[in-house]
């Protein structure tokens, strides 16, 4: 029943005084009320003859708006006149074209259309929730009402990370062809191999000149190199408790996963094979690197609904699945945090199993904030104490990074929005000498 029909009760309320017979008055009234009431409801349009679909976007990048549009379709004889909310869970930042109470009109086999844009605050898959239908009678007095499933159509919406360093891959690209342009004309070394012949000019390396081609060809011809390529690079990501602290606006996790985005996109032009693997306790998501012209795309997709997990990362699990998963010697990339507890008791007592047989760079994340604390003098106690604070954990990481390095461990450690940037350029540099 509606707020009409009470209304309706309340207003016969008000003449009971004038009836000769007030307690008949009230029975009459009231059976009219009730029988108008049922009335409506019966020429409601039933709920089951209605159905429901969606169109529209299916992927959309985090910071982004996408457009998914309901189909309500009216399949009875009768005219459709409903409130209708279509309910999305809250990090989808869902708003409707169509405030949730007014009121529809669908004629007979028509349909109506109901926009929807999202704009999500969170990475992940966004799924809708529930679709509540209220069908109205043609007095609206009295409602048939249905929410969630069956009737709501299924539809999610993946949310793929933000990958904001894609702005730094124009320069990193012509670094790298630098780098490949200096092997060329340098000649041999290490991490290089074998690119084509040429003619002998006057200033090349006498040592590059190859004799029997050149007695084949009744002419002087020298070897050219270039970096060595189908190198093995291991991004691996570390979703365990440290992954969920928050740098600025967002969680390290995603600041490992646009780095992470940022070197898979550099070695894969380079010409270079990207696995991946993300863990705490237990194996979170795994992708090998076949497939490179969509490798990017399949990396993406597989990062987006990763989650950072409240648990100690299995260190020793993470080591075992690199060495079972990775025969030949690899560049393994690890996306963790510099604290002195995970990493002193996890990652330092299986560290020289793992670098014993790959190269391997530890890459972190830090807060700015810390720089900024030790930086400004303090004006009070509060500054004092979170100053001293601040000047604790850095010299808790240097003692962390000194004591990776000791096991021939490149570490990396740069504020949130520098790590990507940072990360490639020791990509390129380890590449331009041939130490991958």
């Amino acid at each position: 029943m509606t707020w009409r029909a009470a209304l309706l009760l309340a207003a016969g309320a008000v003449t009971l005084p004038a009836w000769p017979a007030p307690f008949l008055g009230v029975a009459v009234m009231t059976g009219a009320v009730l029988l108008l009431v049922a009335l409506d409801w019966v020429l409601a349009t039933p709920l089951h003859a209605l159905t429901a679909t969606r169109t529209g976007d299916r992927t959309v990048r985090l910071g982004g708006t996408a457009s998914v549009t309901l189909h309500l379709t009216n399949t009875s004889v009768r005219t459709l006149r409903a409130q209708v909310r279509d309910a999305w869970v809250p990090s989808a930042g869902a708003r409707p074209d169509v405030p949730p109470g007014r009121l529809l009109t669908v004629e007979p086999g028509g349909t109506a259309e109901l926009p929807v844009r999202l704009t999500p605050v969170r990475r992940g898959d966004r799924p809708a929730a529930a679709l509540t239908v209220r069908s109205l009678g043609p007095l609206r007095l009295a409602f048939r009402q249905r929410t969630g499933r069956p009737g709501t159509p299924p539809w999610t919406l993946r949310v793929l990370p933000r990958f904001d360093s894609r702005r730094h891959l124009p320069e990193k690209l012509a670094k790298l062809r630098i780098i490949d342009g200096v092997q060329v004309t340098r000649g041999r070394g290490q991490g290089t191999e074998f690119d084509t012949l040429r003619e002998y000019v006057v200033g090349d390396d006498v040592r590059s000149i190859d004799w029997r081609a050149s007695a084949r060809h009744s002419d002087v011809l020298v070897r050219t190199w270039r970096p060595e390529r189908d190198r093995r690079l291991v991004c691996v990501l570390d979703t365990g408790r440290t992954s969920a602290v928050r740098l600025g606006d967002e969680p390290r996790l995603d600041t490992a996963i646009d780095a992470a985005l940022l070197l898979t996109a550099l070695a894969t032009r380079a010409g270079d094979r990207v696995d991946l693997l993300a863990a705490d306790s237990a194996v979170r998501a795994a992708m090998a690197g076949s497939g490179r012209p969509a490798l990017l795309t399949r990396l993406v997709n597989a990062l987006a609904p990763l989650q950072p997990a409240l648990v100690e990362t299995d260190f020793e699990l993470i080591a075992g699945e690199v060495l079972r998963r990775e025969r030949r010697r690899s560049l393994v990339v690890l996306f963790t945090a510099l604290e002195a507890g995970p990493l002193g008791e996890g990652l330092l007592p299986v560290l020289p199993r793992l670098a014993a047989r790959h190269r391997v760079v530890i890459a972190a994340a830090h807060d700015p904030v810390l720089t900024r604390l030790t930086a400004a003098p303090p004006t009070g106690p509060d500054d004092a104490y979170a100053a001293a604070a601040a000047w604790r954990a850095l010299a808790e990481r240097d003692r962390v990074r000194t004591a990776l390095s000791r096991h021939g461990v490149t570490v990396v450690d740069a504020p949130a929005g520098r790590l990507a940037p940072a990360l490639a350029d020791t990509y390129l540099r380890l590449k331009s000498l041939g130490q991958l």
